[in-house]
Order: C-alpha cells, then sequence, then structure tokens
C-alpha cells in the first residue's frame, strides 16, 4: 500500500466516528428535545453538521475507492453503514484493519519476503 491509498484510509478513519455519532445525536438531541420541551435551536446546527459530515465522509469513501480499486460491493457496504446509526463505529472497525492489512502487504513486499 501506498502513502496516498494509508492516508485515504486514515482520513476515511477520522470522520467515519463523528459522522457514525452525529445521527444518533440528531435523533436524540434534535428530534426529542424538540417534541417534549421547546428546544427547537438544537435542530438545525445538528442538521447542518450531520449533513456537512456525510458529505465528507461520502467524499472521502470514493477517493478510498479510486486508490485502493475495492469492489463496488464493499463501497456500497461502507456506505450503507453511514446511513445506519452507530454504523460507522463497525466501519472504522474495519477500516482499522485493512489500513493494518495494507501495511503489512507492503512492508512485506518491500523486504522482499513477497513478490507483488
Amino acid at each position: 500500500m501506498d502513502i496516498k491509498t494509508a492516508t485515504a484510509l486514515h482520513r476515511l478513519r477520522l470522520i467515519s466516528i463523528p459522522e457514525a455519532l452525529s445521527f444518533p445525536a440528531l435523533i436524540i438531541f434534535g428530534s426529542v428535545l424538540s417534541r417534549v420541551s421547546d428546544i427547537d435551536f438544537l435542530m438545525m446546527p445538528l442538521g447542518i453538521l450531520h449533513g456537512v459530515l456525510f458529505v465528507i465522509y461520502a467524499v472521502l469513501l470514493l477517493d478510498v475507492w479510486s486508490k485502493t480499486k475495492w469492489p463496488l460491493k464493499r463501497v456500497a457496504f461502507f456506505f450503507l453503514l453511514a446511513l445506519v446509526p452507530f454504523g460507522g463505529l463497525y466501519g472504522d472497525k474495519l477500516l482499522k484493519r485493512y489500513e493494518a492489512d495494507g501495511v503489512i502487504a507492503a512492508r512485506a513486499r518491500r523486504e522482499g519476503v513477497v513478490s507483488a
């Protein structure tokens, strides 16, 4: 794995956790609090924050897809994880494994252990 691919995977990992937590925060704090009290001012900022994080996640996922040449099924799975509350936490776990496997494989190729 080259440095650009590892960096793209790392950036996707960095945004996956905040994106995963913004959706439940929008549901819990925004929707529930606006229904049980007069606190309506949280919906707009939480909605904007979640929307921005989701768009960044989608753009970074496309960047990872272009660099790693993953199959469409895997990319679709990571996209669907972003639609599920807390799904990005599981996605982060998978991305960490892919990142570690890629670094180990690159190191082995560099040392001549495995021919690429």
